[in-house]
């Protein structure tokens, strides 16, 4: 059993995985388009990849406001979960993706990586950070 993790963005989706035994994360890809609402071939490689990889469960990043609110993101985020659950008959979980895009790129700075490529694999470190949360969140009992 392996969990997908998926920082959900308008023209992006990082993509992490979990191990076998659900301890980390390790981002596997970006999957990129051309316009928002152009989902299928997303659906579709997020698909693939479930199936890949043996996934039984979906964390969604969950893109609240730092004050708790929910902005217009988090609708997106809500529909394409719904959209995924649909797809793939797994479960799909909400997480909380506060600051993890911040913590990527600090993680790619720290590793001294060029702004080309922190800008590559910023969705995919930010989905394993996701991931990684929820995981965490699964040994810690919460």
């Amino acid at each position: 059993m392996r969990i997908m993790g998926l920082d959900y963005g308008s023209a992006t989706v990082g993509v992490a995985i979990s191990d076998a035994l659900l301890w980390t994360a390790q981002g596997i890809e970006v999957i990129r388009r051309k316009e928002e609402n152009k989902l299928r071939q997303t659906l579709r490689r997020i698909e693939e990849l479930a199936k890949e990889y043996e996934v039984d469960r979906i964390v969604v990043g969950y893109p609240k406001n730092m004050n708790n609110t929910e902005g217009p993101r988090v609708e997106k985020s809500k529909e394409f979960a719904e959209m995924l659950q649909k797809r793939t008959g797994l479960s799909v979980v909400l997480w909380d993706e506060r600051l993890t895009t911040v913590a990527a790129h600090n993680a790619m700075l720290e590793a001294d990586l060029s702004r080309k490529k922190r800008y590559q694999a910023v969705d995919m470190v930010a989905a394993a950070l996701i991931l990684q949360g929820y995981l965490d969140s699964l040994r810690n009992g919460k």
